[in-house]
């Protein structure tokens, strides 16, 4: 008999311990947030990398978008969350990213097909690590209930219908209606920055620091006075506080809006949610003195540095990418591909409806009317350093708290705080 601590008994243990071990399955944590379904997508496609990856559990955890904007980050800081997220932060959330270059089987496909989107990813300019890939690349714009149009006898606007062109038409809308407003925009500074642009915001100077200019005061101008005068309906920015996010769409599939500044990503939701109630379609950007923009962007699968299991998240996002998997995504949740040679092919969106597709179309077009500021918007590392001021700031001056120019000073300031709290 062995003794607790015989020299038999610990050899025997050491040769024990050089025994190989049976695999340990790997669990890998994907939280998702979905406009449509691009949630339940994902997790069929999962289904065939799990089949083809015995030991490896992929477990899609769909989460609310503001879980994403509100609560990752906050994990993330914490040294805790998922081993992969679908996330619109790009730059701003960069520090936590994992990259995946060493476990990825062919990174020249990543390069060759993501290499466009791929240093939005990035922390540094220099950095050349692949850290996720877009899910889709998508665009501000937006929508508009062509039945109410119709009943009240208005002309939907051309494309190069102004801002004030749109309102006045939603004007006449709602009056003749009887709806309760014109518009309502997504609760969002990123949702509010193509009108900026389009009312002439430069953004950045030549340096490429932030500057409040005269083309940025006229757009909160605007939009407050709009608020004001009832053109815009209230509940979307004045019933919340802060920087919460807020989407327009819940208005505008209710019928209590005859047009909504949203996005591409909503397209799904829309056909889904509205389905025959009434007719709606997407529309150019209306236009400003300076342009006619939204802003470019998308959501991104992202690998972060919390994963414990680096090999088999670089396997999963490598499989989500293969032109087949990536195809079947865009196809089914009606995105725009962020893949150049599945872009070149073109999508079959064979389960969109008429109005689906053809909001696709004005959407994909509408990227050539898209302003440089709009993109260096999109690629700037801090850019929520713009947005949450701006959402805060705003409402406080449709609300009442502030005057529009305290509102616009305060922005400046806020978004040079933020951006030194972000860069330390």
């Amino acid at each position: 008999m062995f003794s607790a601590y015989s020299p038999a008994r610990l050899a025997a243990l050491a040769a024990f311990a050089t025994l190989p071990l049976a695999a340990q399955p790997a669990d890998i944590r994907v939280m998702c947030y979905q406009d449509g379904v691009e949630c339940e997508v994902t997790a069929a496609i999962a289904k065939r990398f799990e089949a083809q990856n015995p030991g490896t559990k992929v477990i899609i955890d769909t989460v609310p978008y503001k879980s994403i904007v509100e609560q990752l980050p906050v994990q993330l800081a914490a040294g805790q969350g998922p081993d992969i997220a679908r996330v619109t932060d790009l730059g701003g959330l960069s520090k936590y990213y994992l990259d995946v270059r060493p476990h990825l089987k062919n990174a020249a496909y990543m390069e060759t097909n993501f290499g466009s989107t791929l240093p939005w990813l990035r922390p540094t300019a220099a950095d050349k690590g692949i850290y996720g890939f877009m899910s889709q690349l998508t665009m501000t714009g937006p929508y508009v209930n062509k039945t109410l149009f119709e009943q009240a006898k208005v002309a939907i606007p051309g494309p190069k219908a102004t801002w004030d062109e749109w309102v006045e038409a939603a004007r006449k809308v709602s009056k003749a209606t009887q709806t309760p407003a014109a518009l309502a925009w997504d609760r969002s500074g990123h949702r509010f920055a193509g009108p900026a642009i389009s009312y002439g915001a430069k953004i950045f100077d030549a340096k490429g620091d932030l500057v409040m200019d005269a083309g940025y005061k006229t757009a909160v101008s605007k939009f407050v006075a709009w608020h004001k005068d009832g053109a815009m309906l209230k509940e979307v920015w004045g019933g919340s506080g802060g920087s919460t996010y807020a989407d327009s769409i819940g208005e505008f599939k209710n019928g209590r809006v005859a047009m909504v500044l949203s996005g591409s990503w909503q397209i799904n939701r829309l056909q889904k949610d509205i389905g025959n109630a009434f007719d709606w379609a997407a529309v150019p950007n209306p236009c400003g003195p300076a342009a006619c923009t939204g802003i470019p962007g998308g959501a991104a699968w992202v690998a972060l540095k919390t994963s414990k299991s680096p090999k088999e998240v670089g396997a999963f996002l490598e499989f989500m990418a293969q032109e087949a998997n990536y195809s079947e995504f865009v196809s089914k949740t009606d995105n725009i591909p962020a893949h150049a040679g599945l872009a070149k092919k073109g999508v079959n969106y064979a389960t969109a409806t008429p109005a689906a597709r053809a909001a696709l179309g004005v959407f994909s077009s509408g990227v050539a009317s898209l302003s440089p500021v709009a993109f260096q918007f999109q690629g700037y590392k801090f850019n929520r350093a713009i947005m949450l001021p701006t959402v805060a700031r705003v409402t406080q001056a449709i609300v009442g708290e502030m005057s529009v120019d305290e509102a616009f000073t305060k922005i400046g300031a806020d978004m040079t705080d933020a951006v030194k709290q972000a860069q330390k």
